[in-house]
């Protein structure tokens, strides 16, 4: 199921939604980040150490869904993408019937 070749078009429609899933990420840390720059009811210390697991934490997670974009890794990533919420409907709607269904259910497991 899952190491099945990829159509050619969806092959395409995930190096174009890619960039956008990933900047929707990166945006979403970056706002994290400042919530808890921002909070006061934390030292400074506590911020910093707060910050830097999220960083390791979220570094992890941009590695599994957007590292290495190879073919035989697309089902992989997009349902890592997916399950992170970074598509919109509209999006996912472009891929084949076939593709969707197996990212919906790997989803589940990641």
């Amino acid at each position: 199921m899952v190491d099945r070749n990829s159509s050619e078009a969806d092959w395409r429609t995930f190096r174009d939604l890619r960039e956008a899933a990933l900047d929707r990420f990166c945006r979403r840390v970056l706002s994290e980040i400042r919530d808890l720059s921002e909070d006061t009811s934390r030292s400074h210390h506590e911020r910093y150490r707060a910050i830097y697991g999220l960083l390791q934490a979220r570094d992890d997670e941009l590695a599994d869904a957007f590292d290495a974009p190879r073919r035989s890794r697309m089902l992989w990533q997009l349902a890592a993408i997916h399950g992170h919420g970074l598509l919109e409907p509209s999006e996912l709607a472009r891929f084949s019937a076939e593709t969707r269904e197996t990212i919906e259910s790997l989803a589940k497991h990641t």
